[in-house]
């Protein structure tokens, strides 16, 4: 039996380090433009930063199947250019003012300008992605794209409507939990790593996708402003309905539905309040419920490592896992 334990946020900053600079530099060089608004866009959302969660489970992945190579630093930047470009979009069709504590890219180029460097992203990620030569790396990349559009294009069909947990879960792992098992798979596909280590990875990735969507989506509801670097409790007001929310639609009181309905309704908290939707989570044990879920799939990523061999890169993804259960915003 394993005794493993999780390596600590300093150990997985050493661990990474290197690798996570060598990415920063790739996509300094992969966002550069012959068109200056492209390459303007592009660097100040890469300075915008982010958690790089995406590139460090496909460094993690590769490097714990004893790859080490050029091609995982090639391809963190890929798919961190691609988590990007689907921000940059989403903002647009959220119609959102800030991200990550700064105003969004739309709100200085305009969404005319945004559309297309959000495109230009995606494209300049396959053209990154064919260095490597691997057909199978661009049929993921692939997949994964279209997964993603037809999650934003469902939730977009979904929005102000009632949505049943099994929609929901689908619609996350479309928008989320697909990148990041898609990162581990690369990684895996990277290594040359056999067809059952490859599917462990991607077992991992979706189940750290979906309880980070799953925490992503209650911060929302219950963080402050401060604290998340854009307005609280957004999603509601855009009328989409998360884990928490869809609880207490199905086991609230008539009032509870009905001061749900009102606020998706209604795109903003002018007739029922935040706080008046707060306490209607709260008594009904939905906030509670919805981490639960999240812990559930924190433990499904741990149970899909447990067969991979101990090394500093498993004590490393075992952190991610703590991470994306623990994180504040």
């Amino acid at each position: 039996m394993s005794t493993l334990t999780i390596a600590t946020a300093k150990e997985v900053f050493e661990i990474l380090r290197e690798d996570l600079v060598a990415v920063e530099q790739e996509l300094g060089r992969d966002a550069a433009s012959s068109v200056s608004t492209i390459t303007e866009i592009a660097e100040y959302l890469r300075e915008g930063g982010g958690k790089r969660i995406r590139p460090s489970l496909l460094l993690l992945a590769a490097r714990q199947l004893g790859y080490a190579g050029q091609g995982a630093i090639r391809l963190g930047a890929v798919v961190e250019m691609l988590h990007t470009a689907t921000l940059v979009h989403d903002d647009i069709i959220d119609g959102a003012d800030t991200r990550r504590g700064r105003p969004s890219a739309n709100t200085t180029w305009g969404n005319e300008k945004c559309v297309l460097a959000g495109d230009w992203l995606y494209m300049q990620a396959f053209k990154v992605a064919l260095e490597e030569r691997n057909l199978k790396v661009l049929d993921l990349l692939i997949g994964l794209t279209q997964q993603m559009v037809e999650g934003e294009l469902l939730q977009i069909q979904k929005l102000g409507k009632s949505v049943s947990e099994a929609e929901y879960y689908d619609l996350i792992f479309r928008k989320t939990a697909c990148l990041f098992s898609v990162s581990m798979r690369l990684g895996a596909v990277l290594a040359g790593a056999a067809e059952d280590e490859e599917t462990r990875l991607a077992t991992f990735g979706r189940a750290v996708g979906l309880a980070f969507q799953i925490v992503d989506d209650v911060l929302d509801l219950t963080a402050t402003e401060e604290v998340l670097g854009k307005p609280v409790a957004s999603d509601l007001r855009e009328g989409k309905a998360t884990l928490a929310v869809i609880h207490a639609s199905d086991h609230g009181t008539a009032a509870d539905r009905k001061a749900i309905r009102r606020v998706l309704d209604d795109r903003s908290f002018e007739n029922v309040s935040r706080q008046q939707i707060l306490e209607i989570l709260i008594h009904n044990g939905s906030v509670e419920y919805a981490m639960a879920a999240a812990d559930r799939y924190a433990e499904q990523s741990r149970k899909a490592l447990a067969p991979l061999p101990d090394s500093e890169y498993k004590r490393a993804l075992l952190w991610v896992t703590d991470f994306v259960i623990a994180r504040e915003k």
